[in-house]
């Protein structure tokens, strides 16, 4: 099959890297990728949001399938060209996409499924919801629409939740506000591969969200991730999918939008039960990382499945043991990333490493974003693994690198010690 990646990201050099390895690949395009995926695949510079590049160059390279990595192009209806056009691909059309455009549909999307999820209010003009969020005081809030994972302030008092919705509110994701509740409990990452009706799932991972160690500092698109996180029993997973992602599903294949690719439901294990925070229209970042060195199966016929409505529902082989991936980031992320920085240590690397924010220049590949590289190691034990993924990122180095040290360091099965 001749495949398109449509993205740059350390999710989609992990796809591509994937997609590499099963034997039906025989031509693997990437736009516009970057240097790490330039080493598995033939990268093209035009802009993944635009439907008529896309469509072009799926139509003059004969592409069989196009798997869309990020949100934004989804968002901009690129896999409604494609599907318009008869070219199979794996992602939701943008109406189904509103799931993650828009937190507030997102709302109304599990109400009206009866998903379990946090009591919120919906503001939209900023000031009123200053005023309330002041009176409610410990809040979670939200700009409505995409927002590169910034969009999110969890504030501790009224004052600080105020400030939040005037700092939100004046960006162009927060014409709209939501207002939520906070809960308490372990946060949980489940996604699905989705064909419009069915399912299968992926193992459950945790992402750390927080900039620096015992999750403090601002939020951020994501520090690092392990897989499977053993929070949930195979049963409760299982019971998981019944009540969160199925319904999700059917209201959405009621609304004539059904949904063909990744349904990412970003939990919180509540005393109460699982409750839905978000959902998410793709596969997260960087859950896909350690999820697709964990997948001992070819992805590439479940991704071609789901885009033709074919998709089995069945058990998924991983590998045993688990996988722990490590965000190394820019100087100045996440508010002002600083880009140039030369990266040293990469071929010296025992893990797998895997580009996001990176560019080639004559001195060598350099920082161009803030989340640079994704370090990844896969163990027999949880802890082996961990250790494997810091030993591989002492290798790397770049001025101002930013890195968490306890990834993975609550998990379970997770020694005691820091690495």
């Amino acid at each position: 099959m001749k495949l398109l990646v449509l993205g740059s990201g350390g999710r989609e050099h992990a796809l591509v890297w994937k997609l590499a390895q099963s034997p039906l690949t025989s031509l693997l395009l990437c736009a516009p990728g970057n240097p790490g995926i330039a080493a598995l695949a033939e990268c093209v510079p035009l802009d993944p949001t635009n439907p008529e590049q896309v469509l072009a160059l799926a139509k003059a390279r004969v592409i069989d399938l196009v798997v869309i990595g990020p949100e934004a192009p989804l968002v901009a209806g690129v896999a409604d060209a494609l599907r318009a056009a008869g070219i199979d691909v794996f992602g939701p059309d943008a109406a189904a996409a509103k799931i993650e455009g828009s937190k507030a549909y997102a709302k109304e999307i599990m109400l009206a499924a009866g998903v379990p999820t946090a009591h919120s209010e919906v503001f939209t003009d900023a000031s009123k919801a200053a005023e309330r969020a002041s009176a409610w005081g410990s809040v979670v809030v939200k700009a409505d629409g995409l927002a590169a994972g910034k969009g999110v302030v969890v504030a501790d008092s009224g004052l600080e939740a105020a400030a939040a919705c005037r700092a939100l509110g004046a960006l162009p994701a927060g014409q709209t506000l939501l207002l939520e509740e906070r809960l308490s409990g372990p946060e949980l990452s489940v996604i699905a591969l989705c064909d419009g009706e069915r399912f299968v799932l992926l193992s459950p991972a945790q992402d750390h969200k927080r900039l620096r160690d015992h999750d403090r500092g601002p939020n951020t698109g994501g520090m690092g991730a392990y897989a499977p996180a053993r929070l949930l029993t195979d049963d409760a997973l299982a019971s998981l999918g019944q009540s969160v992602i199925a319904p999700t599903l059917r209201e959405l294949s009621k609304r004539g939008t059904p949904f063909r690719g990744a349904l990412y439901a970003g939990l919180m294990l509540t005393p109460t039960g699982p409750k839905v925070l978000e959902f998410n229209a793709r596969l997260g970042d960087p859950e896909t990382q350690p999820l697709l060195l964990q997948l001992d199966e070819d992805l590439l016929p479940l991704l071609r499945d789901c885009a033709r409505g074919a998709l089995v529902p069945r058990p998924l082989r991983f590998a045993s043991g688990s996988t722990v991936a490590i965000v190394l980031a820019a100087h100045g992320y996440p508010e002002a990333p600083r880009a140039g920085d030369l990266i040293e240590g990469l071929g010296q690397s025992t893990a797998v490493v895997f580009h996001a924010g990176t560019k080639r220049t004559g001195e060598g590949v350099v920082t161009a974003g803030g989340r640079v590289l994704t370090v990844c190691a896969r163990g027999a034990t949880f802890n082996e693994a961990r250790e494997k993924a810091y030993a591989g990122v002492k290798a790397i180095r770049f001025e101002g690198m930013q890195f968490r040290l306890d990834i993975g360091a609550t998990a379970p099965d997770a020694a005691q010690s820091q690495c």
